[in-house]
């Protein structure tokens, strides 16, 4: 499946549209279903109650105010997943949890995100980029998700959590197995996967852990094990579940998303070559050209909240239970937000797309996504500036994920 070009038209029936069961060409053409729902449908129904919601005015709103909406997942997560691991992680990971217990775990988990941790990790983040591009030199192209978009964050939340080398590409499949799990519909195969990974994940955390207690001066810098291990706020730590769920859900989050974002934000340049000579011309164009990619392809492109209350959204009713569907890539699309929205443009500022969240849930590990993709981007193109695509990228089938599965590129 390769990306085409969505467009704003809105000619797409979306009368009949479900989340549930999606019209075949939803992925490569998604931009398109955006802009349909937002105009004809912007709080559509699907055929089981639930909502979707595809304008950035109402994802604010539920975006800021956990009170009503929740983000904690048992009452969804009980029937798709019983009482089996892949439950156990999805309602203990600081994503799915809602204050106190968010406020408390959050805490302790971003004191393992400071700036120290952070700048440690930079020297490290250019080793890989240049010896990366090294590669590309040398072999003339390369195939760009498993060649470089892949490997450096993997290498990085790797580094981070003490894994070694040999075991990276194992995580890998645990990550996706797990990840996958949360595609609104969910085969009895990927429930299986998902399960076994958690477990075996567990298990190798646990041995992690075990090494780091026994030897607490023997990580390198960045590697933030041990200040998991050792965080403590007013006298509360994490619980050994709580511990392993949370680098379980670092090691995931951390790479899936700067993946799916560094891919894109190549194809994108890729496709739009005058964006490319804009960012060569004026380096300090990165961050908003970062924030650019960001906006255009959200790497995680739905979350969800639980209506604890009877409540409205732009006038529409929504009964307490009920569960809405923040379509983050819609939104970032919407024109009452963001003049001409299917222009892909690095000096767009302001741009504040929903990428990372809002509110009390804002990734926690936005900093280093954004430190990763600027160093990333700010090399590959001062270094290759007649970089060119091989073939349009290729997407999976997922849809809570942009995942951008093959790219090819030569210089």
């Amino acid at each position: 499946m390769t990306i085409t070009p969505g467009n704003s038209s809105g000619e797409i029936d979306v009368s009949d549209f479900d989340l549930m069961d999606l019209p075949a060409d939803y992925v490569p053409n998604a931009h398109s279903y955006f802009a349909a729902l937002r105009q004809a449908s912007p709080i559509h129904r699907n055929r089981d109650g639930s909502y979707i919601l595809t304008r950035y005015d109402d994802l604010v709103t539920a975006y800021r105010d956990p009170r009503v909406w929740s983000s904690d997942k048992k009452a969804a997560f009980g029937p798709k997943f019983g009482t089996s691991p892949l439950f156990e992680h999805h309602t203990t990971s600081l994503v799915f949890v809602d204050p106190p217990d968010h406020t408390r775990i959050r805490k302790l988990f971003q004191s393992a995100f400071t700036r120290k941790s952070l700048a440690a990790l930079e020297p490290r983040i250019h080793a890989l980029v240049d010896g990366y591009l090294d590669e590309l030199a040398d072999g003339g192209e390369m195939e760009f998700v498993s060649g470089f978009s892949f490997r450096l964050p993997v290498e990085i939340v790797c580094d981070m959590l003490g894994v070694p080398t040999s075991d990276r590409l194992l995580i890998r499949e645990w990550a996706l197995s797990i990840l996958g799990a949360l595609e609104p519909v969910m085969t009895d195969q990927q429930f299986q996967d998902g399960c076994a990974a958690v477990d075996n994940f567990k298990a190798y955390l646990r041995d992690r852990v075990k090494e780091r207690k026994a030897n607490p001066d023997g990580g390198r810098d960045g590697e933030i094990l041990t200040a998991l291990i050792e965080a403590e706020e007013e006298g509360e730590k994490l619980t050994e579940i709580e511990l392993l769920h949370q680098c379980i859900f670092l090691l995931n989050a951390g790479h899936e998303t700067s993946t799916n974002m560094i891919s894109h934000g190549a194809h994108e340049m890729l496709r739009h070559p005058g964006e490319i000579e804009k960012l060569r011309a004026d380096a300090t164009l990165i961050d908003s050209m970062v924030e650019e990619v960001l906006r255009f392809q959200a790497p995680i492109q739905i979350n969800n909240r639980r209506a604890l209350h009877d409540t409205k959204l732009s006038g529409t009713a929504i009964p307490a239970g009920s569960v809405v569907h923040l379509m983050i890539g819609a939104a970032n699309l919407d024109p009452a937000q963001f003049p001409d929205p299917e222009c892909f443009d690095i000096t767009r500022r302001p741009n504040r797309h929903l990428s990372f969240g809002l509110g009390i849930h804002i990734c926690a590990g936005n900093a280093l996504a954004r430190m990763e993709a600027k160093i990333a981007f700010a090399k590959l193109f001062q270094r290759f500036p007649n970089l060119r695509l091989v073939a349009p990228a290729a997407l999976s089938d997922r849809i809570r994920f942009r995942e951008v599965t093959e790219l090819k590129v030569a210089i």
